[in-house]
């Protein structure tokens, strides 16, 4: 121990006033008890020993032992390369500046690199303070065991705001990928790991953590992928850093006066860590999922080439059959239902262009006895019992070739027709399918062309937004902006999950698939129209492609968005994954629909200006909805009354009024049309069960779609079991299959990796390892199974009514 006799200026730059300098050989492992004031400044100096293939962590640790302090003491470490200062007690600040005082503070020195096999260097702690008052202090500098952490080798420690803790990691040879994963049986305090290059100063406080490297909060669980591309030196630390409250992992957040300058007792914010790095997946597996993905899909198209070929073959053989049987003649099965009564028949046949003016006059009250007499008398025999199928395609082809749909809706006279026919008690597909073909083929189309000019306007800036969170993510290092499964998220270039990503090649795939498929029968379709085909012109459910064109485009730019918000997902872009699927489950249920209804679908305009509302709503859920009692209640109400607004437009087939809604009611002792009833009522239980969901906002804004995919199939069903209809070998098929794809995409659905709902730290409580080739976790094989289920909804839609292709059209019973 000796005195140096250097006079230096003090701290505060007084001229004249001196201060005495000890200096002080130290040992590691030795506690070192003192005092410090403002007349004098001790310097410790410690030596070790550096070796380049091994690396050893130095913890300087202080205590300081007096209360209510005029000044704070300054601890300065100076080593080769780096200086590290302190001051205890160590004051972190908080929100709203509070101030959290710390009078145990721990800090782990960084290592320089060094050249030489092995060297000597030296490092001293230099301790002052401006109090004049003695201050007692205690200090001890020791070794940090297992600084280095060791491959698939979990290590347990401590860590507390004042004493973050950082180990060193160096990637073994052939090992280019490693996940970090950090895990505590404690949710709280939170803390935060960070992911930094080896350079000095390593930041390690809650104020500068996110300075440098990846980082992310965490409660009990954090992972980050870390690629050896991306640290030139081949190794990086490891930091763990415990926050000084807990507001950023969704914990309360203690209220305290603000009072200026008044400091806080955080209380006791130690948490227990445990550590481990294990390698990642290598490019086999990138490969491997990669194939299993296209392998899946392009085995659809071989099936569907498959399909196709046999069913050319069987129309091939039935062409031939008919050649060597010129006189035998076919007798197309007759659907009606056996359980309603027989005057139904009666009904389809009557044309009711021929009907009297004044049974028009009657509206929608007109009796059965007015129908039966104008069916019945000898004007008027126009039933399609007594008219062959060459006269009626004839006849039609006649009488609507030169009629537009703007002027036949806006005729008095038609006006009164449609009230007539589509207010029966029991309606057939002639009653609603009289106008011409050619202009509705045109209404149809229309939808297509509006989705797709939808998709490109859509898809741009997104595609543009989405490249510029990945850029700041990958620039900040800020990894709470994404929501991701971090334990299976395997980053492909700039992109930091890309399994994500590619798991939704299906929805595109299967989409073009559909396409190509609807292609296909729209020219079959089309050749038949052009050789007069009968069955083609006056036989089974009409035949319009534009809705299903859209349907397959819609699919596709599911998957294409959903793949863009799987780059970076959060609330701010959530609507980019559910836009196209409240699209898909319009388009189907209006498909489903237009089948049997093709004269009073909706527009295009008006359908695509009642799905932006659901999106615009959708939007407003996220985000105005989070934990927002008032909104869901608003919200639920307005989706009540839209489905019974619906409701009432399809029960009363378009032709209604709120006169007669409320005559009926005082009138009728029952619903006149009891299956179309039945249905609606299900259908509203549906949607009125989902506004009864609180607290799951983005939950019930994607159930509702599924929901409503989920109804349409029941809904066919009981159209076609009710009426007595066949359902063909492959639509039974394709219905059986998708029964069986969505209960299994519901239940990965519903497993829940992670949810923007919650803060960052929170949702990676949910996050799970990969389940599927090391490759895809339960959020990918969702979107295998949905992608497949979604495909085969379509095909049901597409081939439900094949069996009624023979069937005259007065002949198809329609709730």
């Amino acid at each position: 121990e000796f005195s140096l006799g250097i006079a230096l200026a003090c701290g505060t730059g007084a001229v004249g006033e001196t201060k005495n300098v000890v200096q002080k050989d130290a040992e590691f492992d030795v506690t070192y008890n003192d005092t410090v004031t403002s007349e004098n400044q001790t310097i410790y100096a410690f030596n070790h020993t550096v070796s380049r293939n091994k690396t050893e962590g130095v913890h300087v640790s202080v205590d300081v032992l007096s209360q209510g302090l005029e000044s704070p003491i300054l601890f300065v470490v100076r080593q080769k390369q780096a200086v590290l200062s302190f001051q205890v007690p160590l004051i972190l600040r908080g929100l709203y500046q509070r101030k959290y005082p710390y009078n145990h503070v721990g800090r782990t020195l960084c290592q320089p690199p060094t050249r030489a096999a092995s060297e000597t260097q030296y490092f001293f702690v230099d301790v002052s303070t401006l109090s004049s008052q003695g201050t007692n202090y205690q200090l001890r500098v020791s070794r940090v065991e297992s600084f280095t952490l060791q491959t698939d080798k979990k290590f347990t420690f401590t860590a507390s705001p004042s004493q973050p803790q950082y180990f060193k990691y160096v990637f073994p040879d052939g090992v280019d990928t490693v996940i970090v994963k950090v895990n505590s049986d404690m949710n709280f305090p939170c803390s935060v790991m960070s992911i930094q290059d080896i350079q000095c100063p390593v930041y390690d406080l809650d104020n500068n953590v996110a300075f440098i490297g990846m980082y992310q909060t965490m409660t009990k669980k954090g992972a980050i992928t870390v690629q050896r591309k991306d640290f030139p030196s081949n190794s990086f630390y490891v930091v763990v850093v415990v926050k000084t409250e807990d507001e950023a992992c969704g914990g309360p957040l203690r209220f305290y006066p603000l009072r200026p300058d008044e400091l806080i007792d955080a209380g006791n914010r130690t948490k227990i860590l445990d550590v481990m790095v294990s390698p990642a997946i290598d490019s086999k597996v990138y490969v491997m999922g990669m194939l299993f993905c296209l392998g899946i899909f392009f085995s659809f198209y071989l099936l569907t080439f498959l399909v196709a070929c046999m069913e050319n073959k069987r129309s091939v053989i039935a062409k031939k059959n008919e050649k060597l049987q010129p006189l035998r003649t076919s007798t197309a099965p007759s659907v009606s239902p056996p359980q309603f009564p027989f005057h139904l028949n009666l009904y389809c046949r009557v044309d009711f262009n021929r009907l009297p003016s004044s049974a028009a006059d009657n509206g929608s009250t007109l009796s059965s006895e007015a129908i039966t007499d104008s069916a019945t008398s000898t004007d008027n025999n126009y039933g399609y019992m007594e008219r062959s199928l060459d006269s009626v395609g004839r006849s039609r082809q006649e009488s609507l070739s030169s009629v537009e749909e703007d002027d036949y809706d806006t005729l008095d006279d038609i006006n009164s027709d449609k009230n007539i026919v589509r207010t029966k008690k029991f309606l057939c597909v002639s009653d609603l399918a009289r106008k011409d073909k050619r202009v509705l083929s045109k209404k149809y189309q229309i939808y297509f062309w509006n989705i797709a000019t939808i998709a490109v306007f859509y898809a741009l800036p997104v595609i543009q937004l989405v490249i510029t969170y990945q850029t700041v993510v990958n620039v900040t290092g800020n990894q709470d902006i994404c929501y991701y499964n971090f334990l299976c998220a395997h980053p492909l270039g700039a992109l930091s999950a890309f399994n994500n990503i590619l798991s939704n090649l299906g929805y595109v795939m299967l989409g073009l698939l559909f396409l190509l498929i609807v292609l296909k029968r729209d020219i079959v379709h089309n050749r038949a129209l052009v050789r007069n085909d009968l069955n083609a012109l006056e036989c089974g459910i009409p035949k319009h492609f534009g809705l299903f064109y859209a349907m397959g485009t819609a699919l596709m730019m599911e998957g294409l968005l959903s793949a863009c918000y799987h780059v970076c997902p959060n609330y701010t872009n959530f609507q980019f994954d559910t836009s196209f699927m409240y699209m898909i489950a319009g388009l189907c249920m209006l498909k489903l629909y237009q089948k049997r209804h093709p004269d009073i679908n909706a527009s295009a305009y008006t359908a695509y200006a009642c799905l932006a509302a659901v999106i615009f709503f959708s939007v407003l859920g996220v985000v105005f909805g989070k934990g927002n009692t008032v909104f869901w209640i608003v919200f639920s109400v307005i989706h009540i009354l839209a489905t019974l607004l619906l409701s009432t437009q399809l029960y009363y087939m378009g032709r209604w009024r709120f006169g007669k809604i409320t005559t009926c009611i005082r009138q009728c002792s029952g619903p006149m049309y009891i299956d179309r009833m039945v249905l609606l009522v299900m259908g509203n239980i549906v949607n009125w069960s989902l506004c009864l969901r609180p607290h799951r906002e983005a939950e019930r804004l994607r159930l509702l779609p599924v929901g409503h995919r989920h109804l349409q199939p029941l809904i066919c069903f009981s159209v076609q079991l009710r009426s007595g209809e066949r359902i063909q070998c492959l639509a039974l098929v394709c219905i059986l299959f998708t029964a069986v794809v969505w209960g299994f995409a519901l239940y990965f659905f519903f497993q829940g990796l992670s949810t923007w709902q919650k803060t960052p730290a929170e949702s990676r409580e949910h996050n799970r390892d990969c389940i599927l080739l090391s490759f895809f976790d339960d959020h990918d094989i969702w979107h295998f199974l949905s992608s497949i289920a979604m495909f085969g909804s379509f095909l049901v839609l597409l081939t439900m009514d094949d069996d009624l292709d023979t069937v005259q059209r007065d002949k198809i019973y329609v709730f």
